[in-house]
């Protein structure tokens, strides 16, 4: 307000007595002079009380804009920064400091770098350089890190000003989070793949239903087909469990064979010499010479009579019961190999019946042949347990183990062993399986029910 019109607002504001000058041109003049200084001081005092008002006034109203300035700065629905030509933080508002989950206080004089995730950085480099050459806005995109390590898709825009009142050049950034904008661009881009997919899908499903038609037409020949190749199926695994059925008999009876006639013809001519020994010659010493390596070799030939008879049947499956049969062969499988065996089972094991127990000692014994040729292992792991109504065996090795769908794959004798004991336990209405990978050891499961159900 002009100081013309402040004085004469004063003065319209002075009772209408103190306006007039109270002393006529007749009055001392010392009393004039005091009543017109008396009178300038009251205006004075108006003025002042007047301008004291209006900067009240103006004060308050500075409060409310300042208030209203913070509201909408501290609160608005993105993040301002000020940074330096550096980077660091000068000056942020609340929901800044809330985007990248840090306390205002704690982050300013911080490098804005730090929250940009590692790959984004030398765009905000760039960004940050060229807002600071005092280019026109800038705008990009990339992912700021939060302080809980999360990250977040933002939208910076900067420019560049002095900073108020000072020398430091100031540059602004405006943050914000566009997470969901990105995720509904990738959804519209799923979008627009999937309904070409479809589109693809029904071209598809046109081309496949024109090949349904044309397969219709031969669906009965196809049925014949596999119902015969079903039954020649049916009639092969017959013909293959006869088979082991008739190898296995065959095996008692040659095993029988060898004990009963040759063993025990060989004990007989080793009795015969060893009276032969006793007996008075004139060279008893080249005599007893020749007894001696007699001896040995019907001994040897004793010993490989036993172990071929054990190969083909061990007569001590039947007289002895299985554990002992599989303890002598585990232990001879230790002898022979070098290879340790850890085995355990139960006592009820003897009372299954003589295709059961055969089953059970087939399949060990294979899987360990099995073992000695192919796994390289240190240890194996044989358990026999019962489990409700079935029977369950388990053999373990550390070997080197192999591609079991591989192998099943390989034609010729390669995979003859795991079919023959796959066979074995479905003709006892079991089930087999084998669990392997090269590198990690070999596991076979075995379950045979423990009241037997032959299967057809």
């Amino acid at each position: 307000m002009k100081k013309s019109t402040l004085r004469r607002r004063a003065e319209a504001s002075l009772p209408q007595r103190s306006r007039k000058h109270p002393a006529g041109v007749d009055g001392p003049k010392s009393a004039a002079d005091t009543q017109r200084l008396l009178h300038e001081l009251q205006v004075h005092q108006v003025e002042l009380e007047m301008q004291n008002a209006e900067l009240q006034e103006s004060r308050d109203l500075t409060e409310v804009l300042i208030e209203k300035y913070t509201d909408l700065y501290d609160f608005a629905p993105v993040g301002y920064f000020s940074l330096d030509e550096t980077g660091h933080i000068l000056a942020a508002n609340l929901t800044g400091a809330a985007l990248l989950g840090v306390e205002r206080s704690r982050f300013i004089s911080q490098s804005l770098r730090h929250f940009v995730a590692p790959r984004f950085r030398p765009v905000f480099h760039d960004f940050l350089a060229t807002v600071c050459a005092g280019a026109a806005k800038q705008a990009c995109e990339m992912k700021l890190l939060k302080q809980d390590g999360t990250f977040f898709w933002a939208s910076l825009h900067g420019g560049f000003r002095d900073s108020l009142g000072g020398p430091q050049e100031v540059c602004w950034v405006v943050v914000s989070d566009i997470t969901a904008l990105k995720q509904a661009q990738a959804d519209q881009r799923l979008l627009e793949t999937v309904s070409a997919s479809n589109a693809a899908l029904k071209q598809e499903i046109a081309r496949r239903q024109a090949v349904e038609a044309a397969l219709r037409k031969s669906e009965a020949h196809h049925r014949d087909l596999l119902e015969q190749s079903r039954r020649m199926q049916a009639q092969l695994r017959a013909v293959s469990r006869r088979l082991i059925q008739t190898r296995e008999e065959e095996r008692r009876r040659i095993s029988r064979d060898l004990h009963d006639d040759i063993s025990q013809t060989l004990a007989g001519i080793n009795v015969q010499l060893e009276n032969l020994a006793r007996e008075p010659t004139f060279n008893p010493r080249v005599l007893r010479r020749k007894i001696a390596r007699t001896q040995r070799v019907v001994e040897k030939s004793v010993a490989i009579v036993h172990r071929f008879a054990v190969k083909l049947r061990p007569t001590s499956l039947d007289d002895l019961g299985l554990i002992i049969t599989l303890q002598a062969c585990l232990n001879n499988f230790m002898k022979r190999t070098g290879i340790r065996v850890n085995f355990t089972t139960f006592a009820a094991v003897e009372e299954l019946n003589n295709r059961q127990r055969t089953m059970l000692y087939r399949t060990i014994q294979a899987a360990l042949d099995n073992v000695a040729k192919h796994a390289y292992a240190s240890r194996v792991t044989v358990n026999l347990c019962r489990d409700a109504d079935t029977i369950q065996l388990e053999i373990i090795d550390d070997g080197k183990g192999f591609d079991v769908e591989r192998l099943m794959r390989v034609k010729g004798g390669q995979r003859l062993g795991l079919i023959d004991m796959r066979e074995r336990a479905e003709m006892l209405g079991g089930t087999f399986n084998i669990e392997s990978k090269p590198g990690i050891g070999t596991t076979l499961h075995a379950q045979i029910p423990l009241h037997q159900r032959q299967r057809s």
